[in-house]
């Protein structure tokens, strides 16, 4: 994987953004912001999910108002979503919103932009510049003919040296766009061109079914790229959804070392067992687990690549006819009968996690 790109810091209430910090994990709510114990409770469920900043859309001024009873009621920073208006960004602001949300291309008077510069820096909050593919300036449009990844590119920075030269730093940019290929290319020439902290993510990816893939090749790219200090995967549906696939992504990027990791082969004609059974049997008891330290499990059906795969877990079974190997720490320890395999492996990889190992 390549090296991070190198960004200048900034805090969104208490997690730090870029600078080297770990890639945090975000979602957006998807209930009336007006309606603050509904909003509440769906930011409680993500917290337990494992969402580290929560954004909220602010569509008018009672949305605005209800930032500062929902932000009481959570324990991760709160970002406002703003669109067009700047009283709302200033009244989401003076409500206690960790962050907000801008794209100063919707907003074309400057004095308004300037505005809320001033609030957010008078609170010591960070902006979020945001440029979607759907909203690209006209004029950007016209010169390019199309949504290109240079036009998005454009755009970001156009915006980045306006806020600059309004006297403000506490950056976080964002360029999203549908098109997987799109999206990664105007990253790319974005990374080249500012040290700000990047957000970053594929919009309006679809219903996780499909979005899921989108999502999961759209942020992994960039991750293994170096770019990303922030990420939220887009999904039309449940937020929790957007959460946990966001931390798989992670996970699969080797960016966090969270949970099991559960690695299983696809099988062929030489397995002489039901492995998807097996498989799936094994994996269920792991999830039930709900365990946060960190481990590989392996599931292997042959003796091909089976014994490789097993012995590089931290405990790993390799089938043969009518038999297992268990490996732990990479050293063959049991040859266990087919049979009674879920039980037995379960309770190896339990008193694993008990144990002091590393």
């Amino acid at each position: 994987m390549s090296m991070r790109r190198i960004s200048r810091q900034v805090l969104c209430g208490d997690v730090p953004i870029g600078g080297g910090a770990p890639v945090t994990i975000q979602s957006m709510t998807s209930t009336d912001t007006r309606d603050i114990e509904a909003t509440a409770a769906q930011i409680q469920r993500l917290e337990e999910a494992g969402c580290q900043i929560v954004r909220c859309a602010v569509p008018d001024m009672e949305a605005a108002a209800a930032i500062g009873s929902i932000r009481k009621k959570i324990h991760i920073p709160l970002v406002a979503d703003i669109h067009f208006d700047h009283r709302l960004a200033i009244e989401s602001i003076r409500q206690g919103a960790d962050k907000i949300r801008i794209n100063p291309g919707n907003m074309p008077d400057r004095d308004h932009v300037r505005k809320i510069i001033s609030e957010a820096k008078s609170r010591s909050i960070p902006i979020r510049i945001g440029v979607n593919s759907g909203s690209l300036e006209k004029d950007l449009l016209q010169k390019f003919g199309a949504v290109t990844a240079e036009g998005l590119a454009e755009s970001a920075l156009r915006n980045i040296a306006l806020i600059e030269g309004m006297g403000f730093e506490d950056i976080v940019v964002s360029i999203k766009s549908p098109h997987v290929r799109l999206n990664y290319e105007a990253h790319l020439i974005l990374a080249e061109k500012t040290i700000h902290p990047m957000h970053i993510g594929i919009t309006e990816s679809g219903t996780p079914e499909h979005g899921k893939v989108k999502s999961a090749v759209g942020i992994g790219a960039l991750l293994l790229a170096g770019i990303g200090d922030t990420i939220r995967v887009s999904l039309t549906g449940d937020p929790v959804s957007e959460v946990l696939l966001g931390k798989e992504i992670l996970k699969a990027a080797g960016l966090i070392e969270e949970g099991i990791e559960f690695i299983s082969c696809p099988t062929c004609g030489r397995c002489s067992v039901d492995m998807v059974k097996i498989a799936s049997q094994i994996e269920q008891e792991l999830d039930e687990l709900g365990e946060k330290k960190h481990l590989t499990v392996a599931v292997m059906g042959c003796e091909v690549n089976g014994p490789g795969e097993a012995r590089e877990a931290d405990i790993g079974i390799a089938f043969g006819k009518g038999k297992a190997v268990m490996f732990r720490k990479g050293i063959p320890v049991k040859t266990l009968p087919v049979e009674n395999i879920k039980y037995e492996f379960i309770k190896a990889v339990k008193e694993l996690l008990n144990s002091n190992e590393q």
